[in-house]
């Protein structure tokens, strides 16, 4: 059984040792980084499972960070901080993260809310592979096989992430209806959507776009209703009966 890698992001390198030391104690693989350069580079190349993201980083602040994580990586985020305020929560849960603790902190309780996040991850992927209709649509220019999650360009292969494909999905199977950022996160993230959440959408439409677009500053695949939200244009299907009826 493959043992999950848990990244820990924190310049403070005493607690970051002490971190790893409990996750290795649990059968864990801990990775560490001390700033965000690093935590990008080992996100990249090792593809952590679960992260732990310090607020106050040397090189940027752990929102930020954590917004640009969520282009690439799926991952749980855990926030650890000496800041207790509750708007520092709601920005640091609003940039992609998926729970906050306090310094100083439990070791026990840490571990308790990392497992906790790694089951419901696993059963979140498991619902959403067993939901898979096993469909091929193809556009003009774009492939998308949601069974094998794949997406082609032209004939290349494109690499999204869980979210990005998910949210392609959501779009694809419903024709012609156009979703508000706020109706997207809560369906991709299963959460309600706060305030700043709706930003996080912009952020990986924009991403997604730069991937699948040929010229991402005048879309064709997704496009923007003005006021309202995006949707997928399906007058580019090759096929007529590739489009599924309304939701």
């Amino acid at each position: 059984m493959a043992k999950e890698k848990i990244l820990v992001i924190d310049d403070e390198r005493a607690i970051n040792k002490l971190v790893c030391s409990y996750l290795a104690k649990e059968q864990f693989i801990p990775l560490s980084a001390y700033n965000g350069e690093e935590a990008l580079y080992l996100i990249e190349k090792e593809n952590p499972d679960l992260i732990i993201l310090d607020v106050m980083l040397p090189d940027t602040e752990g929102p930020a960070l954590s917004l640009e994580i969520r282009k690439e990586s799926n991952a749980p985020i855990i926030f650890l901080s000496c800041k207790t305020q509750e708007i520092d929560k709601i920005i640091a849960l609003s940039a992609g993260g998926d729970d906050y603790m306090t310094k100083p902190f439990m070791p026990g309780e840490l571990i308790a809310r990392i497992k906790a996040h790694l089951r419901r991850q696993k059963s979140l992927v498991r619902n959403f592979s067993e939901t898979q209709t096993g469909s091929v649509y193809e556009f003009e220019g774009l492939k998308i096989d949601f069974e094998a999650r794949e997406i082609f360009v032209d004939g290349e292969e494109v690499n999204l992430t869980a979210k990005e494909f998910d949210i392609v999905k959501l779009l694809v199977e419903n024709p012609r209806k156009v979703f508000p950022a706020s109706q997207i996160f809560e369906a991709v993230w299963k959460t309600n959507c706060m305030e700043n959440d709706s930003k996080t959408v912009m952020v990986y439409i924009s991403t997604i776009r730069k991937k699948l677009e040929r010229r991402p500053d005048s879309p064709g695949y997704i496009v923007s209703v003005r006021g309202v939200g995006y949707k997928f244009n399906h007058a580019l299907s090759k096929n007529e009966n590739d489009i599924p009826e309304d939701r």
